[in-house]
Formats: structure tokens, sequence, C-alpha cells
């Protein structure tokens, strides 16, 4: 799909307070506190790539990152042995790149020349969609999140080309630096309802809405497309502890049914970066726990509607729901939780 220079106008719904269970966790909202300092108003895109690179080279280093690696790499090891893939550690791919090039080599005009899904000694094929990223501009929150996703897809050896990015809240300067950035950025509204067709693709969505995980679990809901998806976002054992449970099995049918069919692994929790990447985990779904689900689970197929749902945290298609929230009743003083 190619890259656009424009966005549609829309936005997410601003997300609103929600009864919880004692002790559970849920993603915090992104504050006026977490703005760029720097950014009252958007920056140019050049300013904005230069901001990239140096998040890029504080989260690097950071003990978050060596740690939220680790965890990603027990995931996608036993993800790719189930895929049939070479089994070698993804640790023998990780060390083969070198992230202390020049920002102007690794941000703006990353090498495509690097086979993009060499894994251990044989091949393998990885995409990537990423959604509600937010405001990265003007939102430091945003911008490590990004930034995150940028050092993920250089691990994994995936290359930009082949990671999808969608937000409605995205600027023209954000749509130009993803552009510049080489990562294809969606002209549509999608909902989340995207189908892998196949490929093995890792979802990137934190602090996303909870109907835009149903939404994708439904286009997706089958042993083999479920066991090809990795999905790195909000918690759904917190999701689970957070909802009473009528109401996650009403709203929210295909995160209730799946529970049973999936393996969690939290990100870790450290202070410098507990704001961008709290309640977030990392979710596959092991062949032998989807097929001792039920055959009545898999037969249930009903495309959710949420008409009933009055905390549903994402905005509708605009060409589907002409009652979306409009844009002017949306602050521009919060970084916005999707």
């Amino acid at each position: 799909m190619a890259a656009t220079a424009a966005v549609a106008p829309e936005s997410w719904q601003a997300a609103g307070s929600r009864k919880r269970r004692s002790g559970a966790r849920r993603p915090r909202r992104r504050e006026a506190a977490t703005r760029d300092p720097e950014a009252e108003f958007e920056a140019d895109s050049g300013v904005v790539l230069r901001r990239i690179s140096e998040a890029k080279k504080d989260l690097f280093i950071s003990d978050f990152w060596s740690s939220a690696l680790e965890t990603i790499n027990k995931c996608l090891t036993k993800h790719l042995e189930q895929l049939k893939a070479p089994v070698g550690t993804l640790l023998d791919t990780f060390g083969n790149l070198n992230l202390d090039s020049s920002p102007d080599e690794s941000d703006v005009a990353p090498d495509y020349s690097i086979p993009g899904e060499t894994l251990g000694t044989r091949t393998y094929h990885w995409k990537c969609v990423c959604y509600g990223i937010g405001n990265f501009a003007t939102c430091i929150i945003a911008r490590n999140q990004l930034t995150f996703l940028l050092l993920l897809l250089e691990k994994c050896q995936i290359p930009r080309s082949h990671c999808w990015v969608y937000d409605p809240l995205f600027s023209q300067v954000e749509t130009e630096v993803l552009n510049t950035l080489g990562v294809t950025v969606l002209s549509e509204n999608e909902e989340g309802k995207r189908s892998i067709q196949g490929d093995a693709t890792i979802f990137y969505m934190l602090h996303c809405g909870t109907a835009l995980y149903n939404n994708l679990l439904w286009s997706n809901w089958s042993v083999d497309a479920l066991s090809k998806m990795v999905i790195i976002g909000n918690s759904f054992k917190g999701l689970e502890e957070r909802l009473l449970a009528r109401i996650l099995q009403k709203n929210y049918p295909y995160i209730a049914k799946i529970l049973k069919g999936l393996e969690e692994l939290e990100f870790p929790q450290i202070s410098q970066y507990m704001d961008m990447f709290n309640d977030t985990s990392v979710h596959w779904f092991p062949v032998q726990k989807l097929e001792q689900l039920s055959t009545d689970t898999w037969e249930f197929r009903e495309e959710p509607d949420y008409q009933d749902c009055e905390d549903l945290e994402i905005i509708r298609n605009k060409t589907e729901d002409p009652s979306a929230t409009d844009l002017n009743s949306l602050s521009g003083t919060h970084c916005w939780l999707r």
C-alpha cells in the first residue's frame, strides 16, 4: 500500500474515566505535562526528525530498552519455533545490527540493502502494523513510543517499508516525517480490522482503545491467523482484571474468548519510561492453546458493532459512522489516550 502525504482529519476519542477493580492496572492518560516544552507550536519536519534521533539514542542506552528487548526476544523466539522458522535465538540476529550509526544514516535514510528478513541461516518474513502512536511531534510519550518502534524494526530486521502506521491524529508534518523515515502511512481508518492474509505480523498498539484489539481479533478469527500474530499493546490480563466479566463478554467478546488461548509477557516497569509503556505486554497465540478452545468459540464470527458500548475509546470510520466526534470537541492540551 503506497504511503500518502496526508491523512484524513479524524481523531481518536479521548478516554474517559472507568471503574476498575482493586489492584487492577490501566494505561495512564497522557497529560499536558508530557508535551514537549519546546513544542508549544508544532516544529518543522527537520526539527522533529532531530528530536526522534535524540530520543532514539537515549532509549537505546537505557536499562528499559535492554530489558524490554529480552522480553520481546523470549516471545518472538517461541513464535518462530511455532511457525517452523529457524529456531536460533533472535539475539543472534540482533547482534548483527549496528545501532550506533548517525541519525542521518539510521533515522532518515535506512539502508535497505541489509537483508530485512534474515534470521539465523535461513530467511523469514515479518510485517509490522502500528496503530495509535499519537502526536509524536509535540508529545514526548508518543515520540518515545515511535522511537521504540523504529528500534524494534531494526532489531527484528523488518524493512521500514514493511511497517504500516496509522493514527487519525497525525498532522501533515508528522505524516511527512513518517514518509521520510520510510514507513508506510495508511490513509484510511481501518478501526483495527486488518487481516494478516497469511503473513506473520507484529501489531504495535500501545494504549489503544479496547475495541481496536477486539476488532483485530475478529478480523483474524482462526487458529491459522492468530498463530501467526504477535500483539505488543495493552495487557489482556489487565483488561480482564479491569472490566467486569459481563461487560468484557458483551462488548469485547473476541478478547473474552481468546484469554485462554494466548500467552502474555509483561514489559519491564522502569520509572524513566513508566508513562510511555505502563500496562504493556507482548502477546502471542500458541497453536496448542488455540486448538483446545471449543468449536463454538471459532464458529462465532459476528462483526463487532458496539451499539450499546458507552465508553468505546476509539473513533469509527466516518464513512461508516457520520456521528463521529467533532475535532473541535477535543482539546489540544493533552496527549490523548486512544
